[in-house]
């Protein structure tokens, strides 16, 4: 049986164990490979004093914060909605979950590129579909506050098609004789959706809010490759003005461009800190519900 059981804890303890006790230490060291591999002097709790006072790093803070805002709860709003006009459709059911959870499996690369022509200031589509109307153009990719929303449309048009998936996958759970009773009892459609759908699908909606903060709050991929060449002096810095720089990108900043991979590992333990507070916030809230 431990034999059976061997590979799982080896591979952790190589994969997870190792190189997060290895994190740890590092965030208490000032650690450079410009000064040799294996460079290190110990600063004790220097670099979190200076995190809290990192005005880079606050910025990246509120600028997660509201691209979490902007593509967390609108994005599973969407998915709700979408998940409950798929269930009552009699036909291609199997179509349209392909279709809505196609986004998901594709590169977010090549995504995040189409998306970046998409949102063009001169020759984007968007800009020229709100010209056409008589609207002005906007600059999505140079305005701090435009940049975050093309991050959270990307976020919603990647995420809302797999939490729609969730959310059907629990809504045909529900015993058809609940809305039956709800029927008799002269309940509409919209009435049956927030009486009996929604208190039903509590714990798939807990799952889908925890697991979309954890990955909103760590976003990467999208602001790197949208404003990474907007910026000549610094290719990772966010966009003009640090409007698309979250976190994560930041703790890629100061660990593999600067190569000070003692701070970088201080930033990785303060974004874990504040993924781990609004999770706990999620299962605190989903808890108030429960009780009320």
């Amino acid at each position: 049986m431990y034999l059976a059981i061997a590979p799982f804890f080896v591979l952790f303890g190589v994969f997870v164990l190792i190189p997060v006790c290895f994190s740890v230490w590092l965030s208490f060291q000032k650690y450079s490979v410009l000064g040799g591999i294996g460079a290190s002097e110990f600063v004790g709790l220097r670099q979190f004093e200076f995190l809290v006072q990192d005005a880079t790093f606050r910025r990246a803070l509120f600028n997660t914060l509201v691209i979490w805002v902007l593509g967390t709860f609108p994005m599973l709003a969407m998915a709700l909605v979408l998940a409950a006009l798929i269930n009552n459709v009699t036909r291609l059911k199997a179509f349209y979950r392909l279709a809505f959870f196609l986004p998901n499996v594709t590169s977010i690369v090549a995504v995040t590129l189409f998306f970046g022509a998409l949102f063009s200031e001169q020759f984007g589509l968007v800009n020229q579909l709100l010209e056409a109307v008589g609207l002005t153009g906007v600059p999505w990719l140079s305005d701090p506050w435009a940049m975050k929303v093309v991050v959270a449309v990307l976020i919603t048009w990647q995420w809302c098609g797999y939490n729609a998936i969730l959310y059907l996958a629990g809504m045909q759970a529900i015993p058809g004789d609940v809305y039956e009773a709800a029927q008799l009892d002269g309940a509409g459609p919209v009435r049956a959706f927030f009486s009996i759908t929604v208190p039903l699908l509590r714990p798939v909606i807990l799952f889908t809010t925890v697991i979309s903060t954890i990955t909103t709050l760590q976003t990467f991929t999208e602001p790197q490759v949208l404003f990474g060449s907007n910026t000549a002096v610094n290719p990772n810095s966010g966009g003009p003005g640090q409007g698309a720089l979250t976190m994560v990108l930041y703790f890629y900043q100061q660990a593999f461009n600067n190569n000070d991979y003692g701070y970088g590992a201080a930033i990785a333990l303060g974004v874990f800190a504040v993924v781990l507070v609004f999770v706990v916030i999620n299962f605190r809230l989903a808890r108030a519900g429960e009780d009320s």
